[in-house]
């Protein structure tokens, strides 16, 4: 059911915990299946991400998903890190199942979350980020509709 990547990224996860002072700090949830996720991003002068941690609250899924994409968005500029979509953590994870996609995309929206942040502390603009939902179960209903 879960690729071997996944069960890794769940048992021994990357990058959790919380920094403080964090240069922008992330929180999404899905109301429909109980996970939180908050992503902290420490970037410097050069707007490049220099640390990111994370917690989460929520199945093994939602724990894997946090750990890739606190490696995948390491190191990269805030304009990088931006271009991290849900595909890109399920393709790095080997796949998830199809009733865990939901999963990726709360992984995706922390990490615009905390980019927003970011900017909101910063008083700059990243072209295509906009401001997050904080639940994305909303964007999953207007999606079947």
């Amino acid at each position: 059911m879960y690729s071997e990547k996944v069960m890794d990224h769940f048992t021994n996860p990357r990058n959790m915990g919380e920094i403080e002072n964090a240069s922008g700090v992330g929180t999404v949830g899905n109301a429909k299946c109980g996970d939180i996720m908050r992503i902290y991003f420490d970037i410097d002068d050069n707007q490049v991400i220099q640390d990111v941690k994370f917690k989460t609250f929520g199945c093994g899924a939602a724990v894997a998903t946090s750990s890739m994409a606190t490696e995948l968005v390491k190191g990269k500029t805030i304009y990088e890190a931006l271009q991290v979509t849900n595909k890109a953590v399920m393709e790095a994870l080997d796949g998830l199942p199809p009733v865990k996609v939901h999963c990726s995309l709360l992984a995706e929206e922390a990490i615009h979350a905390a980019l927003w942040d970011y900017c909101q502390k910063n008083d700059i603009q990243i072209e295509g980020l906009e401001k997050p939902k904080d639940d994305i179960s909303e964007e999953e209903e207007e999606e079947e509709y």
